[in-house]
């Protein structure tokens, strides 16, 4: 018989809930309008379900609906935030703040800020991932117009303070942007509630389809503008032109909503598999270490390195069988080391022997348990055939 195939790559994407494709359906065929048709009952029923699903993404973070902007994803809300922020704030200043363990989409969107004109400060985390607060309050400068800061993070699961975060940017009346796509829908989040005026995230994260992100943008206290990247039609309050991805925000809307009614059981049920997995790796292989603050994270996530036995290498033995992440699967082409695992202040060697641990909504307490069996017999055959570990258990290298 043939082995299962288990996926354990959820941080990377969600599959879509079936119960998410079935409400979808319809938008492919039977009601295929245009929601910027207003003339025939086609564009009315289109532009009534983007309403209904802006209603359920905005009740889901606690926002209002016209504070929702649609977008491709989460790297495009990510891109125009700040872009837009930059083109229009730029007369106050034009220094931004973020930090270095944020994803590619904010990291190489700052990149081009910089190289048209813009400054970027990028803050150090410690050893559990977590910023400085007083290093961020430090770096705050009167012609600082943004600081950024990734909610939970993808290879992780860290869990930043948003809420102390949010009194310092306040204090300072600064904007305060969050790319939340690894939050949102796993853990409460409310931009509101800690000061957040712009916040990013996407649907395929949260069970719902690709290719379907939204913004969220603050419009009292304060009411922020942003510049948009797109032009054309004024779609989405003239801050994202372009013709809606109607099936797809319908999709994101019933994620939104399903998510609202499961998210703190999954979580609870998410917590215990992860813990069983994380105690069985420690437990069973010498030389393993979790990676980041083990109190404030996300419930399915765990990063842990494996020393003397290089990631990529353990994958190959149990060929793919079971999905897992070296990192960010927007970075896996690249041979480097995780910039994340590397900015908390891990040896190259520790962060290419790191796997990430992503669970989901669909996995079981079986898949848990073959996924434990396959790792650890994985980082055994792999150190078995290291001279390297073999010296280390020798005595001749330090750990």
């Amino acid at each position: 018989m043939a082995a299962p195939l288990i996926y354990l790559d959820n941080n990377a994407t969600t599959p879509c809930d079936p119960r998410v494709v079935e409400f979808m359906l319809p938008y492919f065929y039977e009601k295929p309008g245009n929601a910027a048709s207003r003339n025939h009952p086609f564009g009315w029923v289109a532009e009534e379900a983007v309403m209904q699903a802006r209603d359920q993404v905005s009740e889901l973070i606690g926002v209002e609906a016209r504070e929702i902007v649609f977008t491709s994803g989460a790297t495009e809300s990510n891109n125009l935030a700040l872009k837009g922020i930059f083109e229009l704030y730029r007369r106050k200043g034009s220094h931004i703040i973020t930090v270095k363990t944020e994803h590619k989409a904010v990291l190489d969107t700052c990149g081009r800020i910089e190289r048209t004109g813009g400054e970027v400060t990028y803050l150090e985390v410690g050893m559990d991932g977590l910023i400085s607060l007083e290093a961020l309050d430090a770096a705050i400068r009167p012609d600082t117009i943004m600081v950024s800061v990734m909610w939970a993070n993808n290879e992780t699961g860290v869990v930043q303070p948003m809420q102390k975060i949010g009194e310092i940017c306040d204090k300072h009346g600064v904007l305060l942007m969050s790319d939340a796509t690894q939050a949102v829908g796993k853990i409460p989040v409310n931009p509101k509630e800690v000061g957040v005026h712009l916040m990013a995230f996407t649907a395929h994260k949260m069970y719902g389809p690709k290719g379907v992100g939204a913004l969220y943008v603050s419009r009292r206290q304060p009411r922020v503008r942003i510049a948009p990247l797109i032009d054309g039609g004024g779609h989405e309050q003239g801050m994202r032109s372009g013709t809606l991805n109607v099936p797809g925000i319908v999709g994101f809307g019933k994620a939104a909503e399903l998510a609202a009614r499961e998210m703190v059981q999954d979580g609870q049920r998410l917590r215990r598999l992860r813990d069983k997995l994380e105690n069985a790796m420690l437990n069973k292989l010498e030389e393993a270490y979790l990676n980041g603050n083990l109190e404030t994270r996300l419930p399915h996530v765990s990063n842990i390195s494996f020393r003397y036995a290089e990631s990529e290498a353990v994958m190959m033995t149990f060929n793919q069988g079971v999905a897992l992440s070296s990192g960010s699967a927007c970075t896996s082409a690249s041979i480097e080391p995780s910039h994340v695992l590397i900015a908390m202040g891990l040896s190259a060697e520790m962060a290419h022997s790191a796997l990430r641990f992503s669970l989901g909504r669909f996995n079981t307490e079986e898949e848990i348990d073959y996924a434990i069996e396959a790792v650890v017999n994985g980082v055994n055959k792999v150190r078995g055939m290291s001279p390297v570990w073999e010296l280390f258990k020798e005595g001749m290298l330090d750990g």
